[in-house]
């Protein structure tokens, strides 16, 4: 703070008031500070009494994830947050929300917090900021997605095999014309899921229908005005392929409203809650975010306690669950 007083020029009090966003601070001095600030790199600390501890630990470490709401980054945080409490160490969890700048404004703010280390679920295709904005002895573990242009354990689902898989089940039930509804391809999971049943199909010597393929399916509600676009076209698939649970529960609710539910099979990437009850229920291949959680948080541990060995990736296999949906066979002519 002596150095930012020192180059905008201003009292130390003046620093303070304005990285405390207190009032009674003219706009020019704000400015003053605030480009002093940056020139600087400079970032409040806001843990510094625990510094005076010899490891400089926090016993805190972030958890940055897409949408903590969704059931399957709830369940991944459960993990997360016993693995931490089991250490007494605290957990800071932030939703992303698929937004590059929040991640980075969270980022910031985990560096401000002096968290010992950080889990995150990227929605950036780079994340080479963080080389700038974290302490140089920050650990990282990329969760669920793959992190872009800084070093870090990866946990990753076999998405790819999981969507070969679920094509395949699809396809030896007799279906040909599979439809594929996705999340926003810029997301590298999305992609692997897509790719994974292209290959699927292919496999089987199926053509892919570009018509049967869509994308950027960003919500429930945007899925199942999507699938109910479809089947009123002519053609329609006979078999759904969804690669995200709220894209799945969407689709579900379109093919609900057009009585095709019995008619049209459905697999979909991502278990959620109640899909065992639903008539037919609804046949997943299922991630498992608890192992996941806790296999990042080991890993994060372990490179908190010192493990200086190169970046590993880390697995998690997928399970296809049979349950009704994904095992109705081709009927003629599903549309309206």
């Amino acid at each position: 703070m002596n150095d930012v007083a020192k180059i905008a020029g201003v009292s130390l009090k003046t620093v303070s008031r304005v990285v405390n966003n207190e009032e009674n601070v003219s706009p020019l001095l704000v400015a003053q500070v605030r480009s002093a600030i940056a020139i600087l790199n400079y970032s409040p600390d806001i843990g510094a009494s625990t510094l005076r501890r010899s490891d400089r630990r926090t016993e805190m470490i972030a958890l940055l994830l897409k949408d903590v709401g969704n059931p399957f980054f709830a369940t991944l945080h459960r993990a997360v947050d016993d693995e931490a409490r089991a250490r007494g160490v605290q957990v800071i969890t932030g939703s992303l929300d698929e937004c590059s700048s929040r991640e980075r404004e969270l980022a910031r703010a985990i560096t401000m917090r002096r968290a010992d280390g950080l889990i995150m679920a990227t929605v950036s295709a780079d994340q080479s900021y963080l080389a700038s904005e974290l302490r140089v002895d920050t650990p990282v573990v990329f969760v669920d997605r793959p992190g872009h242009g800084f070093p870090g354990d990866t946990v990753l689902a076999t998405n790819a095999l999981g969507a070969t898989e679920a094509t395949r089940h699809l396809i030896a039930h007799g279906h040909r014309r599979i439809a594929c509804l996705s999340d926003h391809v810029r997301i590298p999971t999305a992609q692997l899921r897509q790719d994974g049943y292209l290959a699927g199909l292919r496999e089987a010597g199926v053509e892919p229908d570009e018509r049967l393929i869509l994308a950027d399916l960003s919500s429930q509600s945007v899925a199942e005005s999507r699938v109910l676009e479809m089947f009123h076209r002519p053609d329609p698939p006979t078999a759904l392929f969804t690669t995200q649970n709220a894209v799945t529960v969407g689709a579900v609710r379109a093919l609900r409203r057009l009585n095709l539910h019995h008619r049209v099979a459905i697999v979909g990437f991502d278990d959620f809650p109640l899909a065992d009850l639903l008539d037919p229920a609804i046949t997943v291949i299922a991630q498992d975010p608890a192992t996941m959680g806790r296999t990042a948080a080991q890993a994060l541990f372990r490179r908190i306690d010192g493990d200086t060995s190169p970046p590993a990736d880390h697995w998690i296999p997928t399970t296809l669950i049979r349950r009704g949906s994904g095992e109705l066979p081709p009927r003629p002519e599903p549309g309206l």
